[in-house]
This record gives structure tokens, sequence and C-alpha cells, in this order.
């Protein structure tokens, strides 16, 4: 769909599910977005130039002229960047509201929480202003449920994130540190993340260290094992499970091949022992032993989900650069690109599983009680 048409003509939609449009402007107005007109007469109006601009990928100038054209506003170019550049308190309120608690997210099933993290690049040549968006996609409700948006200095760490006693988390090498996993724990959720040999530090039920690798060279060709193992340093001393398999040969070699190319990139050294390690696939998971090694680790396959999420949004809403290099403008272009893909979610979920008119109602006065009344 056109990104005009859907501004449009589902533009009211669109504000049913972000609240409605009295909710949407007064949060324009508490985050400072919307002070007074200034040629743009509503928080509504200056929303659907925001979301044309990042959304529909125009320049200012070009968003100016539709404005005009549209009868929408009468504003320059300059004058619009100085309207944005406020505008990311209120993108980011959106956008958390938008992913709070859909219908069916609570329940039962719980939530298997796909965990990533992707880099946009900034404009520019300096790799430090480039940003990173943290999500957490649910699978079971086929739905982003958290975002966060950050500099390229915030790493991954699962403490970004709540978690509920009903939660599995999957997630990747980058989330395997013992502060974030005991948040996980802690909240009473499951996980499986994947580790590193060298920055967890393990140790056997006996309280000694545990050697990674040396268990890993007893396993066994093409046959899941797993320890019992604590983290290091734990006061409550829990007990995890180390999952482990051997990786084919080819696998194992495309991957030793994928840390050298990266090594030799980076200009950095690598420790053999980082090559060694490639050979084998190994998660830490507190599960219940009744889930076998093969179901654990079948399970952690879904984690590839999340990956082909961030494909999506970034082929579908160009995710994949940011046209500005202010940090504030850049993060309000991010997180407009980002409401209207949530959006799009929803409104599909709405359609398909909720309500057969396919959007939340917003309480107003009744047109037809209007009607009956004067008549």
């Amino acid at each position: 769909m056109d990104v005009w048409e859907l501004l449009e003509f589902q533009w009211p939609y669109l504000l049913a599910l972000l609240g409605g449009q009295e909710r949407v402007e007064r949060l324009a107005y508490e985050r400072g977005a919307f002070m007074r007109k200034r040629k743009i007469a509503s928080p509504s109006d200056l929303l659907r130039l925001l979301l044309l601009w990042s959304v529909g990928e125009h320049s200012l100038g070009e968003t100016a002229v539709i404005a005009a054209a549209s009868d929408l506003a009468n504003v320059s170019d300059v004058a619009l960047l100085k309207r944005f550049a406020k505008c990311r308190e209120w993108m980011l309120s959106l956008l958390t509201e938008a992913l709070g608690p859909g219908p069916g997210a609570e329940g039962v099933m719980g939530r298997l929480r796909l965990i990533d993290a992707t880099i946009v690049a900034a404009a520019g040549k300096r790799r430090h202003n480039d940003h990173r968006i943290h999500l957490s996609y649910d699978a079971v409700h086929q739905r982003i449920d958290h975002i966060e948006l950050t500099s390229m200095k915030a790493g991954e760490d699962l403490t970004r994130f709540d978690f509920a006693p009903s939660d599995v988390v999957l997630a990747d090498r980058g989330y395997g540190r013992e502060r974030g996993l005991r948040k996980v724990a802690d909240a009473g959720a499951r996980f499986i993340v994947r580790i590193s040999w060298q920055n967890l530090p393990l140790e056997g039920e006996d309280g000694t260290p545990l050697d990674i690798l040396g268990v890993l060279r007893d396993l066994d060709e093409a046959r899941p094992e797993e320890v019992r193992v604590s983290i290091k340093g734990d006061p409550n001393r829990r007990s995890y499970r180390l999952v482990a398999v051997r990786k084919s040969e080819p696998a194992a070699q495309a991957s030793r091949q994928k840390l050298l190319t990266s090594s030799k990139k980076d200009q950095r050294t690598l420790d053999v022992r980082s090559l060694e390690a490639a050979g084998y696939v190994f998660v830490l998971t507190n599960l219940d032993p009744s889930i076998t090694a093969e179901q654990v680790l079948e399970l952690y396959r879904m984690r590839w989900q999340v990956e082909m999420r961030f494909k999506s949004l970034k082929s579908v809403i160009h995710l994949d650069h940011l046209p500005v290099r202010s940090f504030e403008l850049a993060q309000t272009y991010l997180a407009a690109k980002l409401l209207i893909a949530v959006l799009i979610e929803r409104l599909m979920f709405e359609y398909e599983s909720f309500s057969p008119w396919g959007y939340p109602l917003v309480p107003t006065a009744s047109a037809m009680a209007r009607h009956t009344s004067s008549a």
C-alpha cells in the first residue's frame, strides 16, 4: 500500500490503534512535541507529516511540497526539521504504548520470547554514531513485544527487558552474561541462551571450575549431551543445564572461516580456543529436565525467527540506513518507522484474530444517536 494512501484513507484506523486522536494529541503536548500551531494545525497533522517523511522516505523539501498540495500545512523544510527534532520522546512514547499487551498476550500459553539486536548505520562514515535496536519477538502470539533504541555504545543485555514467570527466552551469545541470566531466573522465567567458552565462568556440581572445552571434546558424534552446572559467584547456587552437540565438519569449517574473516577484518588476534569452540553448539538453560537435550536444541533453533524479523523490517520499511546525522532526529526517524511496522502488525492481528472490523473501538459520541435525537 502507498504510504500516502495509508495516511490518507487508513488514518482514523491507525489513530484508533494508538488509543485515539485525543490520546495521541495529549501525549504530544505532554512530551513537548507540540506547543502551539505555527502553521501546523494539530499534533495529528504533525504526526502525519512525520510519517510521510520517515516511512514515506521523502526529503524534507518533498514533504513540505506534499503538505502544501494536500492542504495539510504550509510550512518550509527548515521549519519541518525543527518541528521533527522535538518529536523523539513523543514517538518513543507512542511506540511503547503500541507495544503494550495485545489481545491474547496473557494466558496459559505464556510467551516464547526471541531476543536480539541489530545495528542501523547512521549517515556519514563514523560508525560510533550508529544506532542499535533491541527487540523482543513473541513467537507464540507473533508480535513484537518490546523495542528499545540506543546508541551503538549500548550493548546487548537481557537486563533491558522485563520478564514474566510464564516466559521462555531464547537469545544468542551476546546475551550469555551472568547479570542478565540472573534477572530472567529471578523473575521465575525460563531461558535457552547460547554462551561463549570464556565469558561465563561455570562450575561443576562439586563447585570446581568447569573446563567447557574439555567437556565439549568428550561429546559423542551427532548426539546432544548435557551436564549440570552453576554460575560462579551466584549466591543462590542455582543449577543449570549445559546442553551441547558437535557440529558436522562442513558446519564447523564454515564457522571457523567466519571467525577468521571477522578477526582479519577487525585486525585482532584470534584465540585458537575460539576456533576449537566453533566446532560445537552449546547453550545454557534452566528448563525442566523433562525437556530433553534434543528438545532444548530444537527449541533454540526457533531463535532464527527474530533474525528473520529484522530482515523483514529492513526490507519492508528500509531500516538499513538513516538519512540524518543528528542523534535526536535519527531516533525520531527510527521510532516513527518502527511505530508504523508495529501498527501494521497490529492491524493484521486485529483483523485476523480479534474483531471482524479489524481495529479497536475508541469511545466517542455516537453519530447515530445524534441523528436520532435531532430527528
